[in-house]
């Protein structure tokens, strides 16, 4: 049965603000996760020959800077061991956005809607409740976020097959909860799987997409494990 790959790769650890979501922050990768997408790359040659796959040429990552950033340190890194490819951005790879309230901290974003009479009072578990919006504009829920890039892979692995045929890898540099909200889209998780996990920064997670069945499935890359007492923030 034919079928194409889609390696889901987080970005690498970077300079983020305290106590701050995710969000659209701007900041650039640490020295430490730079280190990290090398190692990513040269994890994806490994892969690359171990299931004798072919790489398309075209890495999609995140506008965001800790994204791009991965990418191309991916993509620098492949070149060195003999896998041209170049780097595309994409609004639709991006982690959930907050809208207005960007970048601003937990109680900041509190006080805010405080202040605004429209506004009900904040769920304490706002950040983690998949179906939760920020009642601002320009704000998503989490399985908005995930939906967003569910789509994005669907129409990409359809024009690969198209473009190049089976037995192809795309690659997709993004954001741990709208990547994981995204599997869940696909099926590839159940939802009460999204608090039990994350993805380790700069891992490699391949989805397998069968064209025939239109089916999805998870084929190697560990999920992180999160402990019991770790809070959901990404």
């Amino acid at each position: 049965m034919s079928a194409v790959y889609a390696i889901l790769v987080r970005h690498g650890d970077y300079l983020q603000q305290t106590d701050t979501p995710s969000a659209h922050q701007p900041h650039p990768l640490s020295a430490l996760g730079c280190e990290q997408a090398t190692q990513a790359a040269t994890q994806l040659a490994q892969w690359l020959d171990q299931e004798n796959w072919q790489l398309c040429p075209q890495l999609h990552s995140s506008t965001l800077l800790r994204a791009w950033q991965t990418a191309s340190l991916m993509q620098k890194q492949l070149a060195l061991l003999g896998h041209r490819t170049t780097v595309q951005q994409y609004d639709a790879l991006c982690e959930r956005s907050v809208g207005a309230l960007a970048n601003l901290s937990s109680a900041e974003i509190a006080r805010t809607l405080a202040q605004d009479p429209r506004c009900p009072t904040l769920p304490p578990n706002w950040k983690s409740d998949a179906h939760f919006r920020l009642p601002v504009p320009g704000a998503e829920s989490l399985q908005q976020a995930g939906a967003r890039v569910a789509q994005h892979l669907r129409e990409t692995m359809r024009a690969v097959l198209q473009q190049h045929g089976e037995n192809l890898v795309q690659v997709f540099v993004g954001h741990g909860a709208s990547i994981r909200h995204a599997a869940q889209a696909l099926g590839v998780l159940h939802p009460s799987d999204i608090p039990k996990l994350s993805m380790h920064h700069a891992s490699l997670i391949c989805l397998k997409w069968s064209p025939a069945s239109d089916r999805w499935s998870h084929h190697r890359g560990d999920w992180k494990i999160r402990p019991g007492h770790e809070s959901v923030t990404d």
